[in-house]
């Protein structure tokens, strides 16, 4: 599933700064409840990994090294050692360690290029990290986190519903 155009098309005026104040605060809170996320890279920690959901009209770039996220309009394309594209939820399946990225890239549902070892290490790295969205970013929603978790787990499965991701 695609994310839906009219969610999507505001991006486009939204300023950077806005967007891009969003996405840290989500990474950081990320970062603090899977603080050895990046551990596992070992010699590919200091690469730049770039994100480009197909179906939106921003591109992200996560420095582990740092660690930091940056996100720019798609047109910019800041350089990276390592692309991974596709539409955002398989993104995001994938940064759970849920979906099977090699079916994903034979299936042609994923673009990769650049530095395959580093990604191999990032693929890696996620496995690992049981990371968890709805729950680790709905539990601090304060009073809400059980409605926030629910809703967004509930997201996720109509999302994912008929993809052909192989869920691990």
């Amino acid at each position: 599933m695609n994310f839906p155009r009219p969610l999507a098309a505001p991006l486009v005026v939204v300023p950077i700064p806005i967007i891009e104040g969003a996405v840290r605060l989500m990474f950081s809170r990320l970062l603090r409840r899977h603080p050895a996320l990046f551990d596992r890279l070992g010699e590919h920690r200091a690469k730049r990994y770039a994100f480009r959901p197909t179906d939106l009209p921003l591109s992200f770039v996560i420095e582990p090294a740092r660690p930091s996220v940056s996100v720019m309009r798609k047109q910019l394309e800041a350089p990276a050692d390592a692309v991974v594209g596709g539409p955002l939820f398989l993104l995001l399946a994938l940064l759970e360690g849920r979906s099977d990225a090699d079916a994903l890239f034979f299936s042609r549902s994923l673009m990769v290029t650049g530095d395959m070892e580093a990604l191999l290490a990032l693929r890696n790295a996620l496995d690992s990290a049981e990371i968890d969205l709805p729950r680790d970013l709905g539990e601090s929603a304060g009073p809400l986190a059980a409605f926030v978790i629910r809703t967004a787990a509930a997201i996720r499965r109509r999302a994912l519903a008929g993809e052909n991701a192989a869920w691990n």
